[in-house]
């Protein structure tokens, strides 16, 4: 019988001494099912330091180690080793976990030069060699098993053969996702899972579920645990989705499980999280998402809060939810009347949570499709792993020999040009921006690291592009590997969105389609950066270096191109340029660009207005549709106040939108007077900071440190990674350390150092934009009359 599925996770074990890969999908029909292979061995590559040695290594390897390391085969293969033709010997074995003693064995012999694709996992080994895509559709022939009780699948099948990818397919089936979230009980700080127990979890579904499940008897968690457990396996979903689940949720549940003696077992093995590459927890037969390692990437929202991600995200206003501070969560729970406030609390993160997997879980499968890493690990990956895995599989395709990862030093190199911007505030802004243009210059100019020249080899000129600015060196001919690739990259997104300009916006192929282009042009446009990364496989700094270089000399020739047609240049950063918007102008640069560049370019964002300091990547911008772009002028310091930061965002909307330098004045002097009067909500003066090491490693008495001996002086507990809350207050000695409260013991408004907020917190936060204007410090607590913005640039 065939049966077709979509991946949704993959591992493998040994069984009677064979490995078993084991596909966990769900079929066209709605069943779960695992595919059972186990016809898969695992090898490596040995490449001898002399090919006159290759027959005396291939006996002394069938010699010496294929009863102890259950080698089953060794042959000689051809393959290409950064683009040079090579003869290796390909050691194929029984069992996946001996490979690493036999590689290690190997690479200390006199005959080896080196030992490669040894460290590749078997199971992702198998997917490469047999073009198994995750989250995606294959079929293959199989026969039924009887399941083992404890699997909660609807069917096990043993395949005949590898399965096989089939692209047509690009629906994607009805996928069950759990939200979880959980509370703690934390009267002394941050929670402990060896203490303090486990009083709200709470969970979402995507058919509209919501349930909490609590602690009995005030604190005991042992029922709501096993009630948690039984849910998980009742609902059966195909994701779990949490927010910082990998690094708070699932640890603190598996402590909390080990102690009370109860298996975490919500596997479709039954068997508990377990912690796999990149930190993530692996839940067989299902993908553990945690959404935060997503928003981490969101540059734009600086504290990555659930609350804040899903505000940015257009998931849940704050306004409209709910929100406690963490360490205040155990005196809700203690006290009755608070209690259902808590338990809003709860339900609003969860909501939170599922409605961020219900935003972000078509592009994440799509990347997954694409990079050829699983849901979880996909998530879970750096950028970096993420396009090595992508070249892993390509490589296979094009018979390339994986390298090994080797340890480096960072070594900074040059980077894109950013030109100094022309101060003030400018009207109708258009930011083009080249459509990649770095994997477009990788391919225009066959940058790769297996057609690099290095200095000494002689070649002809005529064969080789020569980088600007250094002078390296890149054969013309054949095309490199990461050509090859790009290309692929690019002709696929292009595919894509032909294809969208089809389909209904509105419809579902579309929104499919669309995160799959995003997913390609984030792929592409990553690769020249991966050549630079230190762990990079394929690294290969001058790859990154030229590629910047030849970008910036097209930035160069873009500005004095938009010139020469009389278009004013305000700013130019990486790959765009800023100008005065005149629409007949710059219809004209774009086929200029094209026809002499061979690059295009496009218009993509329009500021109705926008504001550039006179440092480089320090700009705002307002959009039509009333958004704000803030570049570079946010308040950085880890020591601001949210009250700090409100004032510095609030005067950039003022700037922005009313276009008035008085009424940002105007602004200032009520925060001040409203500090003055104790009227501003004591929370919003918080500082919070984190304790990265322990208090007596501290050599300098910092105001962090101050509080949290303070806690810990009081019976709270306080780790490294602790974030400590604390109010500046008017009792103590003359310095900031000394004055220093957590912010739980302070009671009144009159214990506040209200000067210190106005001159180290709100005047510093306004002055980082208002001092582009000419407005002095004094001139923030004044109510007479400046200048307006016209009067200010003339």
């Amino acid at each position: 019988m065939k049966i077709t599925f979509w991946l949704i996770d993959i591992n493998y074990d040994v069984v009677d001494g064979i490995p078993e890969v084991r596909l966990w999908g769900v079929t066209k029909d709605g069943k779960r099912v695992v595919v059972l292979d186990r016809n898969f061995r695992p090898y490596f590559y040995v490449l001898p330091k002399d090919r006159g040695e290759l027959n005396r290594l291939i006996e002394k390897i069938k010699n010496v180690y294929s009863v102890k390391y259950k080698v089953l085969k060794v042959e000689v293969v051809n393959r290409k080793y950064f683009g040079k033709d090579v003869q290796l010997i390909k050691v194929t074995c029984q069992i996946p976990g001996l490979i690493p003693k036999i590689r290690d064995e190997l690479s200390s012999l006199r005959e080896v030069k080196e030992v490669l694709e040894a460290d590749i996992r078997y199971y992702m080994r198998y997917m490469i060699d047999n073009n198994i895509v995750p989250s995606a559709w294959h079929e293959v022939e199989v026969e039924e098993l009887e399941k083992p009780k404890e699997w909660e699948v609807d069917g096990a099948y043993l395949a005949k053969h590898a399965p096989r990818y089939v692209p047509e397919l690009t629906e994607i089936p009805e996928l069950r996702v759990l939200a979880f979230d959980i509370e703690c009980y934390n009267p002394r700080g941050a929670p402990k899972p060896e203490r303090d127990p486990i009083i709200i979890i709470s969970t979402a579904t995507d058919d509209g579920e919501v349930k909490l499940f609590l602690a009995k008897n005030r604190n005991d968690d042992r029922e709501a645990i096993r009630n948690f457990i039984d849910y998980v396996i009742r609902k059966d979903p195909d994701i779990i989705v949490g927010y910082n689940s990998n690094g708070f949720d699932w640890p603190y549940l598996l402590e909390r499980c080990s102690r009370h003696k109860i298996k975490l077992a919500i596997s479709r093995t039954h068997s508990s999280p377990s912690q796999s590459v990149y930190g993530h927890f692996s839940i067989i037969g299902r993908a553990n998402i945690d959404l935060y390692n997503y928003a981490d990437e969101i540059t734009e929202v600086k504290v990555r809060t659930l609350e804040n991600i899903a505000e940015y995200l257009g998931v849940m206003k704050k306004s409209e939810r709910v929100l406690i501070e963490g360490v205040e969560i155990y005196k809700y729970w203690d006290d009755p009347k608070l209690r259902e406030k808590l338990l809003e609390y709860s339900i609003d993160d969860v909501k939170s949570i599922i409605g961020l997997a219900d935003k972000l879980l078509p592009f994440l499968i799509q990347l997954s499709n694409i990079v050829g890493l699983p849901l979880d690990q996909v998530v879970a990956a750096s950028v970096g792993y993420r396009v090595e895995w992508h070249l892993m599989r390509q490589a296979y395709q094009y018979n390339e020999v994986i390298p090994n990862r080797v340890e480096r030093r960072y070594r900074a190199y040059k980077g894109a040009i950013v030109l100094k911007p022309r101060p003030g505030v400018h009207e109708r802004i258009a930011v083009l921006d080249f459509s990649s243009m770095y994997p477009n210059i990788m391919i225009s100019k066959n940058i790769s690291p297996d057609t690099y020249i290095p200095p000494g080899e002689e070649v002809s000129l005529d064969e080789v592009y020569v980088t600007p600015e250094l002078g390296y060196k890149f054969k013309k001919w054949p095309p490199g590997f990461y050509k090859r690739v790009l290309e692929r990259l690019l002709k696929a997104r292009s595919e894509v969105r032909a294809k969208m300009k089809e389909l209904d916006p509105s419809s579902i192929e579309y929104r499919i389609l669309n995160e799959r282009q995003k997913a390609l042009k984030i792929i592409a446009n990553a690769t020249y950066g991966y050549c630079g990364w230190v762990h990079a496989r394929w690294y290969k700094r001058e790859v990154a270096e030229a590629t910047t270089a030849w970008g910036r000399s097209i930035i160069r020739e873009t500005i004095k191109l938009a010139r020469d047609i009389g278009l004013q240049v305000i700013y130019g950063d990486t790959d765009s340029i800023f100008v005065k918007y005149d629409k007949e102008r710059v219809e004209s640069l774009i086929k200029i660009i094209e026809d002499k560049l061979g690059l295009k370019i496009k218009p993509d964002k329009i500021y109705v207005r926008a504001f550039f300091t006179e440092a480089k990547k320090r700009y705002c911008g307002l959009l039509p549709d009333g958004r704000i772009d803030v570049v570079g002028l946010e308040a950085v310091r880890g020591d601001w106040s949210e009250l700090a930061k409100e004032v510095q965002e609030k005067i950039i909307e003022i700037i922005l939108k009313e276009n008035s330098v008085d009424k940002a004045i105007e602004y200032v002097n009520d925060v001040v007077n409203k500090l003055r009067k104790g009227e501003i909500p004591m929370n919003k003066l918080i500082i919070w900071k984190t304790v990265t090491k322990r208090l007596e490693e501290y050599e300098v008495r910092a105001p962090h440190v101050t509080a949290a001996k303070k806690l810990l002086s009081a019976g709270y507990m306080l780790t490294a990674g602790d974030k400590v809350g604390y109010l500046v207050t008017n009792k103590g000695g003359p310095s900031l350390a000394d004055r220093v409260e957590p912010y739980i013991f302070v009671k009144d408004h009159s214990e506040i150092d209200i000067d210190y907020y106005i001159n180290k917190q709100v005047i510093p936060a306004a002055m980082r934009i208002l001092s582009y204007f000419g407005v002095r410090e004094e001139q923030l607590t004044s109510t007479k009359r400046q200048k307006s913005l016209l009067e200010f640039f003339g």
